[in-house]
């Protein structure tokens, strides 16, 4: 009996969906702010607050969202070591936290002031997502790089890990599903864009698109992982000898 290469191909399909979905994402959120920049902020602002208003949706869903969704997955797709794809996954979750708190920083280069921009609900959520993003990173490096740290302590600690890294990145989709409400529910309450527009179309088919691809990626990482090699291969012939090649 043969180890079939097909047991990958629920985890591929996955893998397969969860990409188009992020593809999806990032061309309806720069069609949104590249074609759309005048709902951002008024003509009467400056250019400066027109790239920070515009800066801060890109880096938050596609360098934050976007790139910590492939961290997640970094272990379905990368081959190697588990050391290297450890590496990987840090080092993706490090890019998208960076990413994070550059995005929260342009939201304090306003003219209206930090307080104005942190009024709403989807502000405080965004200000918790990526304080725990930001503890769950530092437990993850601390893990990585202290090898001395107890077996039966780092096996404890990985499914709250997971748990925690799956949470926020959740609630991250959650927040920008917010964040979108309530810049629509703006610009259609000041008359700046209609009900039946194409903005409006964009913005709604970007909200689905961001949960389209939180519910992939969530199930891709708690899906069944095939432990196969891709060096060996095990045959049990009808002597049931297992022949390794």
């Amino acid at each position: 009996m043969i180890a079939m290469a097909a047991n990958t191909k629920p985890t591929f399909s996955l893998l397969l969906l969860a990409r188009l979905s992020a593809t999806l994402v990032a061309i309806l959120l720069l069609s949104w702010a590249l074609y759309f920049t005048t709902s951002f902020l008024p003509h009467t602002l400056s250019q400066r607050d027109l790239i920070y208003s515009v800066l801060h949706p890109l880096l938050m869903v596609i360098g934050f969202i976007l790139i910590s969704g492939e961290a997640i997955l970094v272990p379905r797709w990368l081959p190697g070591s588990r050391k290297r794809k450890k590496m990987v996954h840090l080092w993706l979750q490090g890019v998208a936290l960076t990413s994070a708190i550059f995005g929260i920083w342009t939201k304090f280069q306003g003219r209206e002031g930090v307080i104005a921009n942190f009024f709403s609900l989807h502000s405080w959520m965004g200000l918790l997502c990526v304080s725990l993003f930001g503890a769950q990173w530092l437990m993850g490096f601390l893990s990585f790089w202290h090898r001395g740290e107890v077996r039966m302590t780092r096996i404890r600690f990985l499914p709250w890990h997971v748990f925690l890294g799956l949470y926020t990145y959740g609630l991250a989709v959650v927040t920008a599903e917010t964040g979108l409400l309530e810049k629509l529910t703006f610009l259609q309450t000041k008359g700046v864009v209609l009900k039946h527009c194409t903005e409006s179309l964009i913005v709604n088919c970007l909200g689905l698109g961001l949960a389209t691809l939180c519910g992939v990626v969530i199930l891709t990482a708690v899906s069944p992982k095939q432990y196969q090699s891709s060096h060996t291969t095990k045959v049990v012939n009808s002597n049931s000898k297992c022949l390794t090649f």
